[in-house]
């Protein structure tokens, strides 16, 4: 690959082997594409953790019925279509069943969504389809703002445009109030990228 990269490199007029600055390129664009697009071979179920939403061990066995949103999850990702960045937030909640996942394995699962050459509209459908599949939850709701590099950097040149998609499962799709409060606590419309 690194061979692949330095020939890129000189079809682009580059003189990387009279460069200093040029010589180690091809490596470190192979190591970064290799990071940057890794997702895929991630094993996800590896990462994901599930406990019981009812503590037997306790007296009073409490079952927590209500959201549970993590907001503002950092993501960077390469489009399919360029190869160039976008990057945003993700905005992750569910009303659990049987099951809660730790808190930080949802960011983990933005991250191996992410990590893949992508569309917005299929990284948003595939983490809600993942934590409605894993989770059996009452409801899922996924929200992702992103800021497209190809739209700003080159075609029409953008700069001040944000996408943002949205997945619905459950009880976020059958109760306007559920969506409705979703909404209000990640502060959605107001410029949260």
């Amino acid at each position: 690959m690194e061979e692949l990269v330095r020939q890129l490199l000189v079809g682009l007029g580059y003189r990387v082997d009279d460069s200093e600055h040029l010589k180690d390129t091809p490596k470190r664009v192979v190591k970064s594409l290799q990071f940057l697009t890794g997702g895929h071979k991630v094993d996800i179920e590896s990462l994901f953790t599930l406990f019981d939403n009812i503590d037997e061990e306790e007296d009073d066995l409490v079952k927590y019925n209500g959201m549970v949103l993590l907001r503002d999850i950092d993501f960077y990702s390469l489009c399919l279509h360029h190869m160039l960045p976008f990057y945003g937030k993700v905005h992750v909640a569910y009303i659990p069943k049987d099951k809660i996942v730790g808190i930080s394995k949802l960011a983990r699962v933005v991250d191996v969504f992410s990590r893949r050459l992508q569309v917005q509209e299929r990284l948003t459908e595939q983490i809600a389809n993942f934590l409605n599949d894993k989770l059996n939850p009452e409801g899922v709701m996924v929200v992702v703002e992103g800021i497209h590099l190809c739209m700003r950097m080159r075609g029409v040149q953008k700069q001040n445009s944000v996408m943002t998609t949205s997945a619905v499962r459950g009880a976020f799709l059958m109760e306007p109030a559920v969506r409705d409060e979703f909404l209000r606590l990640t502060n959605l419309g107001r410029g949260a990228v």
